[in-house]
């Protein structure tokens, strides 16, 4: 399966450097680029991507903007953002706007590949550094949202490790169960949430985090 992406960056030189290289991945084809977030709105009702990589602080639209709209507008887009902004508002303006990656620009060309590859089969990508404050964050939060659904004891330590950003594997590991039982637990807390991606289960699990969890 070959990915559409769209690049979007505001510095020429960053943005036709990112299109090139991607674009060279036999998985990646980059349909467009844009220069702020109106022109990656536009762009990616244009072309039908399925990811777009996308910065943040950018004249006209700025990424936050734009991911919430091209969420609202087409569920099914994934974004990924790559910045070099990694401060705690930054990052959670953007995973609540809707983006289902974080990374920020000292990532190399694999990570940032893989990073999109992952945000195209529905997977969160987080950068390690990005992770380390969310969880810093949600061990703050002081008043954790009552949840209208119940889990099981093991849905929710699933729930958990998938807000420390951990993949199905890694979740396996954890808690020294096989992936199809973790796979399982996955579909079940889900169809219970009314989760439509693990973005999705993200941030809930940060919003549900209670001090010192």
């Amino acid at each position: 399966m070959t990915l559409s992406l769209v690049v979007v960056d505001d510095q020429a030189s960053v943005r036709e450097a990112l299109a090139v290289m991607l674009d060279l991945a036999d998985d990646i084809d980059v349909v467009a680029t844009a220069t702020n977030g109106a022109e990656a709105v536009d762009a990616v009702a244009a072309h039908a991507a399925d990811v777009v990589l996308m910065d943040l602080h950018m004249p006209v639209m700025d990424g936050v903007e734009a991911t919430g709209r091209i969420k609202t507008a087409a569920p099914d887009v994934q974004v990924v953002v790559l910045t070099t902004f990694d401060d705690d508002e930054s990052i959670l303006a953007a995973l609540e706007a809707g983006a289902s990656g974080y990374l920020t620009k000292e990532a190399d060309r694999a990570k940032i590949e893989q990073a999109v590859r992952s945000a195209g089969a529905g997977q969160v990508v987080l950068a390690p550094e990005v992770q380390r404050r969310l969880l810093t964050l949600a061990t703050r939060r002081a008043r954790p949202v009552k949840p209208t659904f119940t889990l099981t004891a093991r849905e929710e330590e699933v729930l958990t490790l998938i807000g420390e950003g951990l993949r199905n594997p890694e979740i396996a590991r954890r808690l020294v169960i096989s992936e199809a039982t973790v796979k399982t637990h996955i579909n079940n807390l889900f169809a219970k949430a009314g989760f439509h991606s693990r973005a999705d289960a993200v941030r809930y699990a940060l919003s549900t985090a209670g001090p010192g969890e």
